[in-house]
């Protein structure tokens, strides 16, 4: 049976906290506004970051599914929105790096004839900047833009199973959020939570989203599609 794995970008990519308040308070202050980032890190856990800008414009930045997936809602947001959001794209990228045992990761999979992409809740032209800062080279590309619907909605993990031409059941689906699992077990892919990272604490831990395995480290995932 062939195996394909997707993952999301919060499980390949590691922006720290401090990386994380520091690009954002280098967007607000580029974008011409008085704000700060209101954050709650407990170790490996932001449990909150908030940013609150003057009344000219407000956007509220949530982490959802991890730091290293920061998804931005600005559903609230102003005047100043489009400003502030092309100053958080100019260094988005600029302290990413990628999770220790990520690389060796791909390169295992890529020997085995393993096929992997990304499916992430992150627009498109976020997405596309830090993939190519990373030097990455997935089989595919679904963002939080690219269909109608949004993780946990299963409509994501469909569109990459059908670019890559898999069945959704030879697909594996690796997630930092409990959206993930859900997203996975909708589309009828086989479900991976990781417990590195960070996770938002509404939801729980990763091992309380009955996803099928948990994994510690990333090259645990050998050990799962091995089974």
């Amino acid at each position: 049976m062939p195996i394909q794995e997707a993952f999301t970008s919060g499980t390949l990519r590691n922006a720290t906290a401090a990386d994380l308040i520091d690009d954002i308070n280098a967007a607000i202050a580029g974008a011409g506004f008085d704000g700060e980032v209101v954050a709650s890190v407990e170790g490996d856990r932001l449990t909150l970051t908030t940013v609150r800008l003057g009344a000219s414009a407000k956007v509220d930045v949530s982490v959802s599914g991890g730091a290293n997936g920061l998804g931005l809602t600005d559903g609230t947001a102003t005047g100043g929105e489009g400003a502030f959001l092309q100053h958080y794209a100019d260094c988005l990228s600029a302290q990413t790096v990628l999770f220790p045992g990520i690389a060796e990761l791909l390169e295992d999979l890529s020997a085995r004839g393993i096929g992997w992409g990304i499916v992430t809740n992150k627009a498109t032209r976020f997405t596309e900047q830090i993939v190519a800062a990373l030097g990455l080279s997935p089989g595919c590309v679904v963002c939080g833009d690219t269909t109608p619907h949004a993780k946990p909605h299963p409509a994501p993990l469909l569109h990459a199973a059908q670019v890559l031409s898999l069945a959704p059941s030879s697909c594996w689906y690796v997630g930092d959020d409990l959206r993930d699992v859900q997203a996975a077990q909708a589309a009828g892919m086989r479900s991976i939570a990781v417990a590195y990272g960070y996770h938002g604490v509404e939801n729980g831990g990763p091992h309380s989203w009955n996803a099928d395995a948990v994994i510690a480290h990333p090259l645990d995932l050998l050990a799962q599609i091995e089974r």
